[in-house]
């Protein structure tokens, strides 16, 4: 087990993925807490039947997969909805983040989440490396990767921490407002950082 936990975060668009790759390749074990919600609501899960009775079969794809955006679009209009799903949803994501970090033998571990500022998942970790960019980075490269409307970015961005949250939170911070080039120096040196903090 990795006695050593890192949260990696940052708002929607800001290049998370791109920066928890780079980790990866220095042989740190990573979990991304999204793909850990999208296991607990595959088809034949307790939380996806849950979800169903809620909000009905329209949430439902033809092949009994989760409609993510139909379901997205409910609850970013609906407070009590979106409250409903989170008290469903965040206890089983956590299990299954702790379950990967016991399991992990890097140096160090990762998890990579983009709620980590605002969820209890900050509690998990040891330090916390936040990837930064401008409000209107994140708008533009959002839209451009998702096809979403400008005004739903905006929504998902407003149920996220601020940037200033979310640098108040860091032990590190990455500005990845230049090209991959410059995250990877960035992610380079910190992974170095971390090395000798989970060696201490």
């Amino acid at each position: 087990m990795s006695d050593f936990i890192v949260g990696l975060t940052g708002g929607i668009g800001s290049g998370k993925s791109a920066a928890a790759a780079r980790f990866t390749e220095h042989g740190i074990a990573a979990i991304d807490a999204d793909v850990a919600a999208r296991e607990v609501v595959e088809p034949g899960q307790p939380a996806l039947a849950a979800i169903a009775e809620r909000f009905g079969p329209d949430v439902l794809l033809a092949n009994g997969e989760l409609n993510r955006a139909k379901l997205r679009e409910i609850i970013f209009n609906n407070a009590e909805h979106k409250t409903w799903l989170e008290s469903l949803l965040h206890p089983l994501i956590r299990q299954r983040i702790a379950d990967f970090l016991q399991a992990a033998t890097s140096p160090y571990a990762l998890l990579v989440s983009p709620l980590l500022v605002e969820s209890n998942q900050k509690e998990m970790v040891d330090n916390v490396v936040v990837v930064d960019v401008p409000e209107a980075v994140q708008l533009e490269r959002t839209m451009a990767r998702d096809g979403n409307t400008e005004q739903l970015v905006r929504n998902i961005m407003a149920a996220q921490a601020t940037r200033e949250q979310r640098s108040a939170a860091a032990n590190f911070v990455i500005d990845n407002s230049a090209d991959l080039a410059s995250l990877y120096l960035q992610v380079d040196d910190i992974h170095r950082q971390l090395l000798l903090l989970a060696e201490a």
